[in-house]
């Protein structure tokens, strides 16, 4: 690997908290870029604006916008870091645009699948803590399997979490929450609230989906609708629907930008549009006529 990527990646790793799926997918996308050079004769170090605008060009329609984005955002970043560490005297990099991505849409459980998930959960201790948590908190699956089991010793309706960038939040647990967790730290054995095989490490997160969608086909769901991530999306659209402002879904999600969180608004529509009828004097006036 080229001396200045590792050092670049070492420093996403390391100052910025980058996941290592993060880190895994910009070393992908800079060798993307060597090998774009290297046919144009060019190299990584001594690449110019011309030659990052024809490797940009190359990319539509031959990877999905998202992934473009994603890799130009690597590009971009990794000369900001040549030309923050004085390897380059300039960033050639300045005016790359990246392409325009429509948000996709949360997807999400009715609250009645959410019960039904519940109800078949019974027979699973591990299973009926992980929907608990994940539903009750919004939690990310990484940050649940990284939750410790001396994090809830006592009776406290609080649990601190480190989420992305290593930032830590606080979350509150509703009382089946804690209830489920107690449950699973007095039949599991190790460190980890979720311990896998080798009690010695977590549950891995294809474990746990695993376990989520048997209990979905138990619950008479598409098991390919279950997930953790899709259990976070359910609790802040149902948080949203049943009155939460953005601000405090923020702080709840570990939202770093608020802009995230808004993805969020689409569960509104269909509330304001009632509000809209039931309140607005034209719509009254039409009622009357």
């Amino acid at each position: 690997m080229n001396r200045h990527v590792e050092a670049f990646l070492e420093m996403q790793a390391a100052e910025r908290g980058a996941a290592r799926n993060t880190v895994l997918a910009y070393a992908a996308d800079l060798q993307c870029l060597d090998a774009f050079a290297k046919a144009e004769g060019a190299g990584l170090e001594t690449a110019d604006p011309a030659l990052l605008g024809a490797f940009a060009r190359s990319l539509h329609g031959d990877v999905s916008a998202r992934t473009a984005a994603r890799r130009l955002s690597a590009v971009r970043g990794f000369y900001r870091f040549l030309a923050r560490e004085g390897i380059r005297a300039d960033d050639p990099s300045q005016l790359l645009d990246a392409p325009q991505i429509r948000p996709a849409l949360p997807k999400y459980l009715a609250e009645s699948e959410v019960d039904a998930l519940l109800v078949a959960s019974s027979d699973s201790v591990v299973g009926r803590a992980a929907l608990e948590l994940l539903y009750s908190t919004g939690l990310r699956v990484s940050e649940l399997l990284g939750v410790r089991r001396v994090a809830l010793r006592g009776d406290a309706d609080t649990l601190i979490v480190r989420g992305k960038g290593a930032k830590e939040r606080m979350v509150l647990l509703s009382r089946p929450a804690r209830e489920a967790a107690a449950a699973l730290v007095a039949t599991t054995p190790g460190p980890w609230l979720f311990p896998g095989r080798d009690p010695r490490r977590a549950l891995t997160r294809q474990g746990l989906g695993l376990i989520l969608k048997q209990i979905a086909l138990e619950a008479g769901l598409d098991p390919a609708r279950v997930s953790p991530h899709v259990l976070r999306h359910s609790f802040a659209s149902h948080m949203l629907a049943r009155g939460a402002d953005l601000r405090s879904l923020q702080i709840l999600l570990g939202h770093a930008d608020i802009a995230t969180t808004q993805i969020y608004t689409h569960v509104l529509t269909e509330r304001l549009q009632e509000l809209v009828q039931l309140h607005h004097p034209l719509a009254q006036a039409s009622r009357r006529g």
